[in-house]
């Protein structure tokens, strides 16, 4: 088989000049982070807690000071998102 002649004329690229560059997506965040509170916040999810915990034994025993201990540490963690 024989190959075509060369047309003898160039080929001309169409060029616009104007360049356009395509960013990938961003990657899905790993873990969501929990927005921060204020101190107020914070004192009123402690103090929530606290109560809930008095509320589940019927307000009878167990330690105020004890509930609200157990109550910021849990809330801690929770505002931390588990990196204590």
């Amino acid at each position: 088989m024989s190959k075509p002649a060369p047309s003898g004329r160039a080929k001309r690229s169409h060029s616009t000049g104007s360049t356009t560059t395509i960013q990938p997506p961003a990657p899905p965040p790993t873990r969501m982070t929990p927005p921060p509170v204020s101190a107020d916040q914070r004192r009123a999810m402690i103090a929530e807690s606290a109560y809930l915990r008095a509320a589940a034994r019927g307000f009878s025993g167990g330690d105020a000071v004890a509930d609200w201990l157990a109550s910021e540490r849990d809330v801690d963690a929770l505002l931390s998102g588990g990196r204590d």
